[in-house]
């Protein structure tokens, strides 16, 4: 299909409705964002009636549009925060809603999102498509825990809600735990009902230098002596711009709280802190969101807590000390640089025989066609996975590699 076809364009043009957005993307590939569901299925239907191929994309600011494809469906039009119940501290929102905007829309209700993944203007869409939660995953869960249910659009242009303040199961499938981490493969998330919490009173922030075990060493003392802080994040000299690794601590809740795991952490480690200022320590943040976006490829390495330091002698044997940080709470080393697939194949299967998923959460096309987001799985996972994608794309409408061709 080529864009500069007048009568496609015309067609496309009617499928996205006069509130929907029509570009084109680099590559020449007709990019559509419908401003409703019923848009997207529309223009899903056609795709997989006429054999063209689709790329989901959010806003673009993640994984870019590069997949082999026809036709790109982006997100872009779905930017509305939909309804938002503060007192039952539930909210809907299009899947187009990046989280900024979210975070305001919220604050205005005196509510709050507690999810903190990395790129800073990343769609809600995006994060649940991908599973990917920033530091706060250490004391507050990861996506699944925050999320109610979603209305998800199938390939073949069928509609299908789960959860929210009206229930409704499809199938018996459980639509939010599959299109969770799923990056688009069994359709297009258009809506997400999220679980919000009340904003909290005190935020405190504290950091500490010194040798990367040193403060895995720490990290665990504050671990073991009871303590769960919001955030507990190990960073590498590059992902936290200093001379030695960086361990930041975010103490979130009312203000006995944070006080009283502010001195528990004192007791607890003989780190010399630095308690940073509330501007400062929204930078500090900030700049861990936005370090994950200045390279191609990012990764994920799932362990438990005490096999991080092995986790990433694994990453650094393999890779190299681009930019690392590390979820000690949630047992979680996210990397973000430049490899081969070559390199990074090998880094996945050594990760595998210690039973490390490694999950390739960005890269270009021709890296995640070769890997996979996931890689290879155990033969009965593979059929499990085969059979559901075709049950929810069955022309293959749907360009996403899960496990690649090696």
């Amino acid at each position: 299909m080529s864009s500069s076809d007048g009568s496609i364009e015309r067609r496309l043009r009617a499928l996205v409705g006069p509130d929907g957005q029509m570009t084109t993307d680099d590559d020449g590939t007709p990019n559509v964002a419908p401003s409703t569901a019923t848009g997207c299925a529309l223009v899903l239907r056609t795709a997989s009636a006429e054999g063209w191929r689709v790329r989901i994309v959010g806003n673009g600011s993640w994984i870019p549009p590069d997949a082999p494809a026809e036709l790109t469906l982006s997100s872009r039009g779905l930017g509305q925060v939909e309804d938002v119940h503060a007192a039952d501290l539930v909210a809907t929102v299009q899947s187009g809603v990046d989280q900024h905007a979210l975070r305001e829309a919220l604050a205005d209700r005196g509510t709050w999102w507690p999810v903190d993944a990395p790129g800073d203007r990343r769609s809600v869409g995006s994060l649940v498509a991908t599973a990917t939660a920033g530091p706060l995953r250490s004391g507050f869960g990861n996506i699944r825990d925050h999320l109610l249910g979603l209305t998800i659009v199938t390939a073949d242009g069928h509609i299908l809600n789960y959860g929210g303040r009206v229930a409704k199961n499809v199938a018996g499938f459980d639509l939010t735990k599959l299109a969770t981490g799923s990056f688009g493969a069994f359709g297009f998330i258009s809506s997400v009902h999220l679980r919000l919490r009340p904003i909290p009173r005190a935020d405190a922030t504290l950091t500490t230098n010194d040798r990367r075990d040193a403060l895995l060493g720490q990290g665990q003392a504050i671990l073991d002596a009871g303590i769960t802080p919001s955030a507990l994040e190990l960073l590498s000299p590059v992902a936290g711009s200093t001379d030695d690794w960086t361990l930041g601590v975010r103490l979130i809740g009312s203000d006995a709280t944070v006080e009283a795991e502010r001195a528990a952490v004192a007791a607890a480690c003989t780190a010399r802190w630095t308690s940073l200022s509330s501007r400062n320590a929204a930078d500090f943040w900030r700049d861990v969101q936005q370090r994950a976006t200045q390279h191609a490829t990012t990764i994920r390495v799932g362990c438990v807590i005490t096999g991080l330091r092995q986790a990433i002698n694994l990453v650094l044997h393999h890779l190299d000390d681009a930019t690392i940080t590390a979820s000690i709470g949630a047992g979680v080393v996210r990397w973000s640089g430049s490899a081969s697939a070559a390199r990074l194949q090998l880094l996945r299967r050594t990760a595998a025989q210690v039973e490390m998923p490694v999950t390739i959460e960005r890269a270009p096309w021709p890296l995640r066609n070769e890997l996979g987001h996931f890689g290879l799985c155990r033969e009965g996972v593979n059929r499990l996975m085969g059979s559901l994608r075709h049950t929810f794309d069955p022309q293959s409408t749907l360009t996403v590699a899960l496990a690649g061709r090696q």
